[in-house]
């Protein structure tokens, strides 16, 4: 059967990514094939469009790190033809070919059952920004920070890691400071549940090893020079959990946090995480999100945006959630 599919080749020029026609003898092992009906646009796509990451490691290689679609056939015990899942990370669109295509083959060990009462396009609204911040928010809760203690920082806050911590933060009776360098997000941000808007360049220039204690907790997506400074405001025995880097892989930061204040710093992996800890923050989300306000938050495009709109996640111009329409 052929099928559309955005795909990354290897030449010597460089990476060529373009749209392609497949066939399923192109799709790679696996014990599952589904008919993909959605996929998103995150930061790490908009990266691997570009052509000029280290995303995509092996070529050819099919992009996209999410999707959700339809099982077609099954070989494996927990899942038959017309099951509804989804599946983030496990080097989808890295390693293993992934979302942007019309099919897809994949382990059965790496996917997730639709949560009831939810779409396909709702489960790609969150995707993997909205699972790594859940994953982050339970990471913190893990630590024993609470909002009795203070409030929590989220950086990169109109974005979509931030845009879903807010939601899930304030559901969660923290008073949330929303970091961002758009301005003009300060009512969307608060629509979300944040109390408060501090310019991102207070944090992104360089600071002192140890600043005033502002903050009990953090969930930042930034990196560099931004997580160093949430690390130097973060109030006595407080915890941060980094999940992103784009303003950098670097960090420009002391000891003096972790060994004068007890602070932690929690790092969250969304690609790898073991599965127990995947349907938990799943659970959360389904419990937790509301899905009007997800709704707020989305934006949806046809396949044949991806590349558009994955320029537009890098330049900074994107808020919240984009889904991607596949079928």
């Amino acid at each position: 059967m052929s099928f559309k599919a955005i795909r990354v080749e290897k030449t010597d020029a460089g990476q060529s990514v373009k749209f392609v026609t497949l066939e399923d003898a192109d799709l790679p092992e696996g014990d599952v094939t589904l008919r993909v009906t959605h996929s998103t646009v995150n930061y790490k796509d908009g990266l691997a469009l570009s052509g000029k990451s280290a995303i995509p490691r092996k070529f050819p290689l099919i992009l996209g790190i999410d999707l959700a679609g339809v099982v077609e056939t099954s070989a494996h015990a927990g899942f038959k033809p017309g099951d509804e899942v989804l599946l983030n990370g496990y080097g989808l669109g890295e390693t293993h070919s992934g979302g942007y295509a019309e099919r897809a083959r994949v382990r059965g060990d790496w996917l997730v059952k639709i949560p009831h009462g939810w779409s396909r396009a709702q489960t790609m609204a969150v995707g993997t920004a909205g699972y790594t911040s859940a994953l982050s928010v339970l990471a913190l809760e893990a630590a024993g920070v609470n909002p009795s203690q203070g409030p929590v920082v989220v950086t990169g806050a109109a974005g979509g890691v931030g845009s879903v911590a807010i939601a899930l933060l304030a559901k969660a009776g923290w008073s949330v400071i929303a970091s961002t360098g758009r301005a003009e997000e300060a009512d969307y941000l608060k629509s979300l549940g944040a109390a408060e808007i501090v310019e991102r360049a207070s944090l992104s220039a360089p600071g002192k090893p140890l600043g005033k204690e502002r903050w009990i907790a953090g969930i930042d997506s930034v990196g560099s020079q931004t997580l160093a400074n949430v690390l130097a405001q973060t109030r006595y025995g407080g915890a941060v959990a980094a999940c992103g880097l784009a303003g950098g892989m670097d960090l420009p930061a002391s000891v003096a946090p972790f060994i004068l204040r007890g602070v932690r710093l929690l790092g969250i992996d969304s690609v790898n995480c073991p599965m127990p800890q995947r349907l938990a923050a799943w659970d959360r989300l389904a419990r937790d999100l509301d899905l009007g306000l997800l709704a707020s938050l989305t934006q949806t495009i046809p396949f044949a945006r991806v590349f558009e709109t994955g320029a537009e996640i890098l330049a900074g111009r994107v808020r919240g959630r984009v889904v991607v329409e596949i079928g």
